[in-house]
């Protein structure tokens, strides 16, 4: 049976953790900053894990980093 294929686009958005799950950066971090508080934008720098209703469809689409 041929290797199934990845998606690129989320294998450049989701990394895996140690125990498994995923995660992925946070939105509305690229322009507008003017008008965010240093807190805000302080906050959407960190990573943070995908919700676990996503998981199944985000590990569909990487089968080979599980």
């Amino acid at each position: 049976m041929p290797k199934m294929k990845s998606n690129s686009g989320a294998k450049k958005r989701f990394k895996v953790t140690g125990s498994g799950k995923i995660k992925r950066k946070k939105a509305y971090k690229r322009h507008i900053l003017t008008k965010k508080s240093s807190k805000t934008k302080r906050q959407l720098g960190k990573d943070t894990l995908v919700d676990k209703a996503d998981e199944k469809s985000i590990k569909k689409q990487i089968p080979y980093k599980f």
